[in-house]
């Protein structure tokens, strides 16, 4: 009797040993596949933490500006996400990415991006195993974080409008032609220009029209006296804008790391991690110190902008320089940011979150600092441009890095002025003094971001608060 139960145990394990035997017996994927899968799986998972880094912006403004603004500026994030992933999709990638037919100025195939016909018109992504649909997400992701910047140098008194005007054309017009001019085949990238993530492309760009925008809205009510001295607008909530600043850190390993678009070439990825994360926290240190000497007291949001300025630089720089010179980069950058964040607001440059001195002014030394500092035996392994300045490469690709700061700076600059011109002219880009007071959370969404708080204040100001 007891040996009964055998009959049914055996048809069972058959049955169950059937498909694995007949899986066993076919060919599994090849070792091209297999990569090809690892890569397509890291490049995605880079897309999500260099998308998560919204959040962090998200936080980082909210936090630095006004209680009254607080969820106008946190929900403008996702306001110019959202624009952003639509203009990109549709013609951004294009004209950053898609074949220029010998033009070197901007794609010219590959709009309205399909997951089956899209491969053919993008040459300049040839190179990878990854397919059109991640490359679009990874680029998308960089765009909108272009974005963000630019935006940032509005905040606390633009029009909620101007937001999906300048988005789309930021998207369309400015931020594709640089993306395509370094990374989608265009004349820098043939003239070897070294931005491994962006320093130029997504940070300089975004600075140089928020630079715009600031100059053509002019400073916030109350920040300057009459005699022109500036006064301290603090923001809200500096636990928030220190959360942010961990969480772009944190993303930041998307953007850098996840721009080698493999997990493969011995974990060069990981290179550029070590090189990112001592260059921010070189920057963190330098920046809180020289704040230190300065003020007498250890300045916080000096600090925080201290390590952004960091992660700016090292961004175009991470895969070419040595550890050593990753830290001088951090550390000059910490430094640079603070003195030119005072310098501007002293020339009456009202930019609430600091977006030209932390990525615009730190965009442009981390350009220059590939032409001092780049190494030969990563220049080898990146396979673009010379060796630096102090390797004994001469001044060549130092000339090739200026050449791309000021190109990009200047094309990002006259385009953004007739833009914003032509916007204030048409449509008007700042909100009524009125409104301004109120606040853009009442004015331009009907809600304070704090309503209770906001409540508070106001009865306080009424004198009925009991």
């Amino acid at each position: 009797m007891k040996k009964k139960w055998l009959i049914p145990l055996l048809a069972l394990l058959t049955i169950l040993a059937f498909p694995v035997g007949a899986f066993a017996a076919e060919e599994g994927p090849t070792n091209v596949q297999l990569q090809a899968g690892l890569n397509s799986a890291f490049t995605f998972l880079a897309f999500i933490l260099v998308f998560f880094m919204q959040a962090g912006f998200a936080l980082l403004e909210a936090g630095s500006t006004r209680m009254k603004n607080a969820g106008h500026v946190a929900g403008r994030t996702v306001l110019t996400l959202g624009v952003s992933a639509l203009a990109f999709w549709a013609l951004g990638f294009g004209l950053g990415f898609g074949n220029d037919n010998g033009n070197g100025f901007m794609g010219l195939t590959g709009f309205f991006v399909s997951g089956t016909d899209a491969a053919p018109s993008f040459d300049s992504l040839s190179a990878y195993d990854v397919p059109v649909t991640i490359m679009f997400l990874f680029h998308f992701a960089f765009a909108a974080i272009s974005l963000a910047i630019a935006c940032g140098g509005m905040a606390e008194r633009a029009k909620l409008s101007v937001y999906i005007v300048f988005g789309i054309l930021f998207s369309i017009v400015i931020y594709p032609v640089v993306a395509h001019w370094v990374w989608g085949g265009g004349w820098l990238g043939q003239l070897g220009m070294q931005d491994y993530a962006g320093s130029t492309v997504v940070h300089l760009t975004g600075a140089t029209a928020a630079l715009v925008a600031t100059i053509m809205l002019k400073p916030r009510l109350g920040k300057y006296n009459k005699d022109g001295k500036p006064n301290v607008i603090p923001g809200h909530n500096q636990v928030y804008s220190i959360l942010g600043v961990i969480i772009l850190w944190f993303g930041w390993f998307g953007f850098n790391p996840g721009s080698a678009v493999s997990a493969m070439n011995d974990g060069f990825f990981g290179y550029v991690a070590l090189t990112t994360n001592i260059a921010a926290a070189a920057g963190a240190v330098f920046a809180l110190a020289v704040s230190w000497m300065v003020f007498g007291k250890a300045d916080i949001p000096s600090m925080l902008n201290g390590v952004l300025a960091a992660l700016v630089a090292i961004t175009g720089s991470c895969a070419f320089v040595a550890p050593w010179a990753a830290v001088i980069i951090g550390a000059v950058a910490g430094i640079i940011t603070f003195f030119t964040a005072q310098w501007l607001e002293r020339r009456r440059i009202d930019d609430p979150i600091y977006a030209f001195s932390v990525h615009g002014v730190a965009g442009m030394w981390g350009a220059i600092s590939t032409g001092i500092f780049a190494k030969p035996e990563l220049v080898e392994i990146t396979g673009v441009g010379q060796a630096g300045l102090v390797y004994g490469g001469g001044f060549g690709q130092l000339g090739v890095q200026l050449l791309g700061l000021v190109g990009t700076f200047a094309f990002v600059l006259v385009i953004s002025f007739i833009i914003l011109g032509a916007m204030k002219a048409v449509m008007g880009i700042r909100v009524t003094e009125e409104e301004e007071t109120m606040g853009l959370d009442m004015s331009e969404h009907g809600t304070y971001g704090y309503p209770e708080q906001m409540k508070l204040l106001a009865d306080a100001k009424k004198g009925t608060l009991n």
